[in-house]
Order: structure tokens, then C-alpha cells, then sequence
């Protein structure tokens, strides 16, 4: 079968609200400035500028905001032909501050969310089965239909012999129980080849004592867990994925293989304004490194670079790297 070249993602995209006065507390913020966001959003910009064909499926809203959605994808030359405009449905919106170096509140706005609405017909027209690369997105998993409409992805994905990549994307207020999460992320690994997580997210997918999460208002969309992280790698490697990726921030990030030494890759040590975003350019280098049959450790330095630039920047989708700058980056910055 004749594959599309070369990556669909699934899942959330937002309107994004970004503070204009950084280092402001979210309360006194005086303005904001409109960009786009949504992990799986930000993912498909950044492959696409890596030069990656690139095609997203996610929903918006009967709304500007969806209008100014798609609008921006299609500047960024994303294939937005699977995308379906649900009636009755708002796009989604999330409001952010910026408080370097270590305090990025959010909110989301995501009742009755155009992108929760992805059904079975939506995967079913998407044709999953022409990719080389499909990449799932947790919080699309928190409710129907989108959630079935993943586990359906994943099963055409594995079937056909795409590559199928979940990144975890735990936004603990969108769940109705912290622990709902791991149920359903534990019930899809064993579609999934290749997950990619932070160390709370990993603790988060083996959560099952509610007394191991610790939140106060500042962190209710990434609430504290406790927990043995070294046993969730082992747990969820157990369920199914080849590869589990550990991101780490400044430190990098770690490639876990069944049976195998972890691999520790380093990353580029820069001045943080902004973390949100690192994550899903991470994520966007490191498929790319993955599309160039590149090793774990020369694609997860690619992944670091995209992230290292992203940190430097007050915003997500609208700022991720280029192929000349990453490599630029890389040159500059004691290479791969």
C-alpha cells in the first residue's frame, strides 16, 4: 500500500492567550497576544517547518476562533482537509501567563470543545492507514467520541504497520479523576510503538492512590504526583511500547528500550522564558530525527534543539524552529 508522506497527528487545538507582561502575576496581566496551541497542533507545525508533510486532525467550532485556527495552519502549509467544523461545538481556548523561570499558569477553556467532538466517521475519512507516522494525544482521550476515535486510529494505525506515537499530554483538570488517565492511557499502549512523557506524566499514567498526588490552584493543570518513577517506566513498557521517551527539560532527555540501557541525551543548556510548548517541539524534532532513520540519541538531540529553542520564546505553534535553524542551533551549540 502506497503510504502518505509522512505524519498525522490527533487531537486538541486552541485559540492561545498569551500574557504580554511577562514576569506579571495572571493576575495583574494588563494584555495578551493571539497565537495557536494544542499539543497536537503544535506537534504538526513544528514537523511541518522541519519540511515533514504534515496533515492534522483535530475540530473546530462554527466560530472566528476556528477561523483563525485553520486560518494559520494553512499558512504553514499543514494539511487542514481532515479537519470537520462541528455545529453546536466552540473551538477551544486557553489563556496563559508567563512567569519565568519556573511559573506558567494556565486556563483552559474547553467546555463542549469542537475538538473533543472527533468521531469514528472523522478517523474513518482520514484514511490513518496512508501514514508513515501517527501520533495520538492524551487529553483527547478524557471523553467521547474523541476518545474512541483514537483507539480506532491506533488500531488502523498498528494494523497497517504505521508507526504509532502517543504523547501523553496529561492536563490533570480535564480529567474527572486523576486516575481515569492511566486506566485509559494503560488500556491503549499496546497499539502504541513509541510514548513520549515527562516524569510527571509517566507517574501520572501508573497513578492509582489519590493520596500520591499533591495540587494547590497554582498547579491544578500540572498537579505534583509522588510515586517510584524507574517502576512506571518498567510498568509501562510492559504494556506494549518499544520505546518509552523521557523528557527532562534542561536535562535532556532519556530513551528507555525493553531489555536495554537507558539512553541518556543531553540538552542545550539556554536561558528559559518560556516552557509551554518545549514538550510538543521535543516531540516534533525527534520525529523528524525518526523520519531520517536517524539513531535514539541523534533524534532526541534533534528533539532537545527544537525544545531549546522554543524555551526562548513566549509562545508554542508560532515559534517553532525551522530545519535551518535547528541545524544552525545544533552547529552552534556543540553539535549533535
Amino acid at each position: 500500500m502506497k503510504r502518505h508522506p509522512q505524519i498525522l497527528t490527533i487531537g486538541r487545538s486552541s485559540i492561545d492567550l498569551y500574557s504580554q507582561n511577562i514576569g506579571a502575576a495572571f493576575e495583574e496581566i494588563q494584555g495578551f497576544d493571539a497565537f495557536v496551541g494544542g499539543s497536537p497542533l503544535n506537534i504538526a507545525v513544528g514537523c511541518s517547518r522541519l519540511g515533514i508533510k504534515t496533515s492534522l486532525l483535530t475540530a473546530v467550532g462554527e466560530d472566528k476562533v476556528g477561523s483563525f485556527i485553520l486560518n494559520f495552519l494553512n499558512r504553514e502549509n499543514i494539511d487542514t482537509s481532515l479537519i470537520p467544523i462541528k455545529a453546536n461545538a466552540r473551538s477551544s481556548a486557553v489563556v496563559l501567563g508567563i512567569e519565568p523561570p519556573d511559573r506558567f499558569p494556565l486556563v483552559f477553556y474547553r467546555d463542549n470543545a469542537a475538538d473533543s467532538k472527533i468521531d469514528i466517521d472523522d478517523v474513518l475519512r482520514a484514511q490513518v492507514e496512508r501514514y508513515e507516522i501517527v501520533l495520538l494525544n492524551g487529553t483527547a482521550l478524557n471523553k467521547e467520541p474523541s476518545r474512541s476515535a483514537c483507539f480506532l486510529a491506533a488500531e488502523i494505525a498498528s494494523k497497517s504497520k504505521a508507526q504509532t506515537l502517543l504523547d501523553l499530554d496529561f492536563r490533570a483538570d480535564q480529567w474527572h479523576d486523576y486516575r481515569a488517565f492511566g486506566i485509559t492511557i494503560r488500556s491503549l499502549l499496546y497499539r502504541i510503538d513509541i510514548a513520549i512523557g515527562t516524569e510527571e506524566e509517566i507517574l501520572a499514567a501508573t497513578l492509582r492512590d489519590k493520596e500520591a498526588v499533591s495540587i494547590t490552584h497554582q498547579q491544578i493543570s500540572s498537579p505534583k504526583i509522588k510515586g517510584n518513577l524507574h517502576a512506571a517506566i518498567d510498568e509501562l513498557l510492559t504494556l506494549g511500547p518499544k520505546v518509552l521517551i523521557v523528557k527532562r527539560g534542561a536535562r535532556g532527555a532519556s530513551v528507555y528500550c525493553k531489555g536495554e540501557d537507558p539512553i541518556e541525551v543531553p540538552g542545550f543548556p539556554v536561558k528559559i522564558l518560556n516552557t509551554l510548548g518545549a514538550g510538543d517541539a521535543f516531540a516534533s524534532g525527534f520525529i523528524y530525527g525518526l523520519l531520517q532513520k536517524w539513531d535514539w540519541y541523534k533524534s532526541c538531540r534533534m528533539g532537545n534543539a527544537s525544545g531549546a529553542q522554543v524555551v526562548l520564546q513566549k509562545g508554542c505553534a508560532n515559534f517553532m524552529p525551522t530545519l535551518k535553524e535547528s541545524l544552525e542551533f545544533i552547529k552552534t551549540h556543540g553539535g549533535f
